[in-house]
């Protein structure tokens, strides 16, 4: 396994961060654990939840069964660089979800007592809040480092002027602010280029990539189908029919570099400025097998263009769309 700093910090964590969010509706806690377990071996020691993590089962059941596995053995704790977060409503009942200082200090205790920890070293906002003002977010947050409940802060789902709209409040109150940002980033949708990874850069914050390969677009997904593994329905299949001349292009290259799709879309990630590490969810053993393969591809200036002539990136703004 490789690893770097998130971010601008003196955090180090693997290239490749552990997934959740299917332990529990989709993976059984036994081989969530195996699978947990499995991933320390191999040298991932980021791992990434939510509190609204495990909703088919109960909100809250996925850092459980984190919080399970931690006190089989308090090793695994002392191991992992835990990332959860915060937002998503917990109960229909007010305040019991969003950014309000009150929500922060009852969602991270919460947390907390779930995953059978006394800190979280990663605790990120899941969207923003444009209810609450950012004074408001980071006081809250000062007292949780205060009180040696959290590490660092970090955001998902934000635009590029939300991050700098925070690390300016932050900078106000000589507070160190967000060090990273989780947002979808994968071959297919490279949204963020535009203005999220460059304000990434500026303010120093460490890209951790969610749907790395698209909802399994770039997993291998034609081949699959035709080997009758994996039959699309729904919107994957209209967006498979959509992209499919892209896909089958991608697939081919894939073929002539010898590695697999999936490999290829998470190592092209790897090789994106910003990107700290791709968070894979892994369902089974295999998913996971396959992640870490990922960090032992190398590609070239020639199959970096290739794949920019098949996926089309942008540039960053507003040279992507003015002089």
């Amino acid at each position: 396994m490789e690893f770097t700093h998130l971010g601008r910090t003196g955090l180090t964590v693997s290239r490749i961060c552990l997934g959740t969010m299917n332990f529990g509706p989709h993976t059984s806690e036994d081989d969530s654990h195996a699978i947990m377990d499995a991933a320390l071996e191999k040298g991932i020691n980021f791992f990434d939840t939510a509190n609204v993590y495990g909703r088919s089962v109960g909100k809250g059941a996925t850092e459980e069964i984190v919080g399970r596995w931690f006190a089989k053995d308090p090793k695994n704790r002392e191991k992992t660089v835990l990332a959860t977060k915060l937002y998503g409503d917990m109960d229909e009942w007010p305040n019991e979800g969003k950014l309000s200082a009150l929500n922060i200090r009852r969602a991270l205790d919460a947390s907390l007592k779930r995953l059978q920890t006394d800190y979280i070293d990663l605790y990120q906002f899941h969207h923003i809040d444009r209810a609450t003002p950012w004074e408001e977010i980071w006081q809250a947050m000062e007292v949780a480092v205060q009180q040696g409940k959290i590490l660092y802060a970090g955001s998902s789902n934000f635009a590029g002027w939300h991050i700098a709209q925070a690390q300016a409040a932050a900078e106000k109150r000589n507070f160190t602010g967000l060090v990273s940002e989780q947002s979808i980033y994968n071959l297919i949708v490279r949204d963020v280029e535009r203005e999220v990874l460059p304000a990434a850069q500026e303010y120093g914050l460490g890209v951790i990539p969610w749907s790395p390969l698209q909802g399994g677009l770039l997993g291998g997904v034609i081949r699959k189908e035709n080997e009758g593994v994996r039959r699309t329905e729904g919107r994957a299949k209209e967006a498979l029919e959509k992209l499919r001349p892209q896909i089958e292009q991608y697939e081919a290259l894939a073929d002539e570099l010898g590695h697999e799709p999936g490999d290829v879309a998470l190592a092209w990630l790897l090789h994106q400025p910003a990107v700290t590490g791709p968070i894979v969810g892994p369902r089974t053993m295999e998913q996971l097998e396959s992640a870490v393969r990922a960090v032992d591809v190398k590609l070239d200036d020639k199959t970096l263009t290739q794949l920019d002539e098949i996926f089309p990136g942008y540039k960053a703004a507003p040279e992507d769309y003015a002089w």
